[in-house]
């Protein structure tokens, strides 16, 4: 039906949801060109250009069994969509469906964040891998990405809703992240065509699904207008969480969050304050064998106190109890595992980059 003329996914979505009679019910409330268009398709597909274009899905889908097309009963179709008001028709997917398999978190933030802000999506992202959780998000510049990124370098899993067909890399400069999640176990989603491009108008519907997938969203940071603050929306439209990191009342990209907190959203400081809320889910936090997580990292003595803003040698050693010269080691050791660095006033903490499965 997607395919018919004027049938975006919000209006196959619609008709599907009104449950008409197949075919003469959908023929009479489809348009006069889409209702001529699948009229021909019945009655001579062998004339119809419609043939054309499903062969051409159905060998797009061929190509690799990592490209699936979920529908409402489908093995794999996420069961959570399906209390969502307006759930999509189809979701085209590209990568593991067992990404589907854990409980998820949508994490959602920022395209502008601040550096606290990266080290905060990436520990978040890392600390739900760690715990056997799904990190859910929209592949977004900024907060977004850095999560996804985060939990899939800890070797968790991912789950990415795009604004456009699978098969588009959008935004561009995520190239990375999107080939390192169909490389390392994470899935890519969309309602929307192989091949369609992306637009500003398919990205708030979007939204809805990342939160759909999910049983809560954490905004990382947010200004007072951004697409995070609809995500917010949707969930609690959506009788999802919301988990909001509290930020400076100086910072423009938390005066959203500050908002949100004030309105009832759970204010957050680590991960246990989440699951102290899903505790009907408590039992599938998991520890994965192997995998380092945020907690073992806000565990040290000297990360639990770097951040964005610098801190120099002389508080770092009165704020650890830490002596000097093992000081001076561990920073060393963080350094060049590429968690801190030095910058003018001391030391600073860093986002995780390293593309790794």
């Amino acid at each position: 039906m997607i395919r018919l003329p004027g049938m975006g996914a919000a209006r196959v979505a619609e008709l599907v949801a009104a449950a008409p009679a197949w075919p003469d019910g959908w023929l009479a409330r489809l348009s006069p060109a889409a209702a001529s268009m699948l009229r021909l398709w019945l009655d001579h597909p062998a004339r119809s250009p419609l043939s054309r274009e499903i062969e051409a899905d159905l060998a797009w889908l061929a190509e690799s069994d990592q490209r699936q097309l979920l529908h409402p009963g489908h093995p794999a179709w996420p069961a959570l969509l399906n209390q969502i008001g307006d759930p999509p028709p189809v979701l085209w997917a590209l990568g593991d469906l067992d990404a589907l398999q854990p409980p998820g978190l949508a994490i959602v933030g920022s395209r502008r964040p601040t550096r606290e802000g990266l080290i905060n999506a990436a520990a978040f992202g890392r600390e739900l891998a760690g715990c056997s959780w799904s990190v859910v998000s929209g592949m977004a510049l900024g907060v977004d990405g850095a999560a996804q990124q985060a939990a899939l370098e800890a070797g968790g899993r991912s789950v990415a809703v795009l604004g456009c067909g699978v098969d588009v890399i959008y935004p561009p400069r995520h190239a990375r992240l999107y080939h390192q999640l169909i490389e390392c176990g994470g899935l890519i989603l969309s309602e929307h065509l192989p091949g369609t491009r992306a637009r500003a108008g398919y990205f708030p519907r979007r939204n809805r699904i990342v939160t759909g997938l999910a049983l809560g969203v954490l905004v990382v940071e947010a200004a007072e207008k951004s697409g995070s603050l609809v995500s917010a929306r949707l969930a609690v439209e959506q009788n999802r969480e919301v988990f909001v990191l509290p930020g400076s009342i100086h910072n423009t990209q938390a005066r959203g969050c500050l908002d949100l907190i004030r309105q009832g959203a759970v204010l957050v400081r680590q991960i246990d304050d989440i699951f102290a809320e899903l505790k009907q889910w408590e039992a599938s936090r998991q520890p994965v064998a192997g995998v380092p997580s945020a907690s073992a990292e806000s565990g040290d003595p000297l990360l639990r106190w770097l951040n964005d803003s610098p801190s120099p040698l002389d508080a770092l050693v009165s704020l650890t109890g830490l002596a000097v010269p093992e000081c001076q080691r561990r920073l060393l050791e963080l350094e060049l595992e590429g968690l801190v660095a030095q910058a003018p006033g001391g030391w600073v903490r860093l986002p995780t980059n390293a593309m790794t499965c």
